[in-house]
């Protein structure tokens, strides 16, 4: 399966201290980057909150920045002010490459993201193209997060399942801006919210709120982070306190609207 990304936008990072820059900027160790993978990188803000998550993989000497286009500008402007004397170049790529999401093994040079999930990049506009839902329903049901506007700033990576396995957090490599409170965190024990696959009769929407009725919390439960159509309802990726996985879960704190956590 192949579906056009026609809702990502790609940033190329070229010159001799491209390297060195991503390295200082992003969560993960851009020195252990292998051939044909893509690293997911957090970009974070000083207090650990993500503002957006990168998938950086590299052709040749360049590195090329994936990323939902609506957090284009926001990233571009970020890169920019941090790049200060280093020798880089930040190019935005988008309107003469396509990006297209496969699922599964097919006989193409690809990137690959996670199990059975990867990146094709191509000159060509005109490759045969399943429904974007496919590729949303198949990052749902691998557990890939993406960050929104929505939901900018608002999670630290363990949020996101990212420090398991280090998948997007490296806690060996040097400093990025908001590691030594990802760091902390990550000694301090078992994060309170993860990372659930949720099933719904009821629409869901990128920065819905979870909720149930025993928490003592301010703050909802949960929050959605990716959601597609399925069936006759939804299912959505949302991030949730664990300690309440268990419990009766309501979207947008209404009675009605129930949600069952999604057994694969």
């Amino acid at each position: 399966m192949i579906s056009h990304l026609n809702n990502r936008s790609l940033i190329k990072i070229s010159g001799k201290d491209s390297q060195q820059f991503l390295q200082s900027q992003f969560s993960n160790n851009i020195n252990h980057l292998q051939k044909d993978r893509i690293q997911v990188n957090a970009y974070c803000q000083h207090q650990g909150k993500i503002i957006a998550l990168i998938w950086l993989f590299r052709i040749e000497d360049e590195f090329h920045l994936s990323i939902p286009t609506e957090m284009k500008e926001i990233l571009l402007s970020r890169l920019n002010m941090f790049k200060l004397m280093s020798d880089i170049d930040i190019e935005d790529i988008s309107s003469v490459t396509y990006q297209y999401g496969v699922v599964g093994k097919v006989n193409l040079q690809t990137y690959k993201i996670h199990k059975n999930l990867s990146l094709l990049i191509s000159n060509d506009s005109h490759h045969d193209s399943d429904s974007i839902d496919s590729w949303e329903k198949a990052c749902v049901e691998n557990y890939l997060p993406e960050i929104y506007l929505t939901t900018s700033e608002k999670y630290i990576p363990q949020a996101l399942n990212l420090d398991l396995n280090e998948f997007g957090v490296s806690f060996s490599k040097g400093c990025y801006p908001g590691q030594e409170v990802v760091a902390r965190m990550h000694y301090l024990g078992n994060p309170k919210r993860r990372l659930f696959i949720f099933k719904s009769r009821f629409k869901t929407n990128v920065g819905d709120s979870l909720n149930i009725n025993e928490s003592k919390s301010l703050k909802p439960s949960g929050e959605v982070i990716r959601s597609v159509s399925y069936g006759d309802g939804f299912l959505c990726l949302a991030t949730f306190e664990t300690a309440h996985i268990d419990k009766d879960i309501y979207l947008n704190n209404i009675p009605q609207q129930k949600l069952e956590v999604f057994n694969e």
